[in-house]
């Protein structure tokens, strides 16, 4: 007999054991394979949703900022709570919703009054503009409301006259305490109501 034969033998099916098949080679390469795709797919996604997001943060505070409706001086066209996109632009006509600075808050108004237009609010609440009544089918009900200022008044130079839908309850440009809107305070016109979602869409 040759023990060191033995020896040998043992080792060589010990070696053999040690050593995987081929198959079991290809499933660990699939498997490391497998986790280095799954982790830079997660990586790649995570990273476009935070370019996404920043993009859309950057756009809603240049271009299309996204305001909350607080207060009842809109009703019924706009209520509490609710959310509304605002474009930024510079030319406004009569009817339009606008946003504006006002004592560091921002308020959300009317148009009634461009530069140079004459306003005059009857007791009645019957609101003309150049002598001619204005057509309003945005508000529920006339109010003279809150009012101190004297009629006719003319809109002065780069100044918008601003109402409230709300005429019994809003504050708004028919008292001196707020004036006309000095245009380089309005941030826009509403354009979008994002909230709540059975009234989303165009205003």
């Amino acid at each position: 007999m040759n023990p060191g034969g033995q020896v040998n033998e043992r080792m060589d099916k010990d070696i053999k054991k040690d050593i995987p098949s081929a198959e079991l080679l290809l499933s660990e390469m699939k498997r490391v394979r497998y986790k280095r795709n799954f982790r830079k797919t997660i990586i790649g996604t995570l990273s476009s949703l935070v370019v996404v997001a920043a993009v859309a943060v950057l756009i809603s505070m240049l271009f299309l900022p996204v305001l909350r409706v607080t207060g009842t001086s809109m009703t019924p066209t706009l209520y509490n709570d609710e959310l509304v996109i605002c474009s930024k632009r510079s030319d406004y006509k009569r009817g339009d919703m606008i946003a504006f600075y006002f004592n560091n808050k921002i308020l959300l108004k009317r148009v009634i009054g461009l530069p140079g237009d004459w306003i005059e609010v009857m007791e009645d609440g019957t609101v003309f503009v150049n002598g001619e009544e204005l057509y309003e089918p945005y508000i529920d009900e006339k109010a003279y409301g809150k009012c101190d200022i004297e009629f006719p008044y003319q809109v002065p130079e780069s100044r918008i006259f601003v109402m409230g839908d709300h005429r019994s309850t809003s504050v708004d440009s028919r008292t001196a305490m707020v004036g006309c809107i000095a245009e380089e305070y309005i941030i826009g016109r509403l354009i979008f109501r994002l909230w709540p979602w059975e009234k989303i869409g165009t205003l």
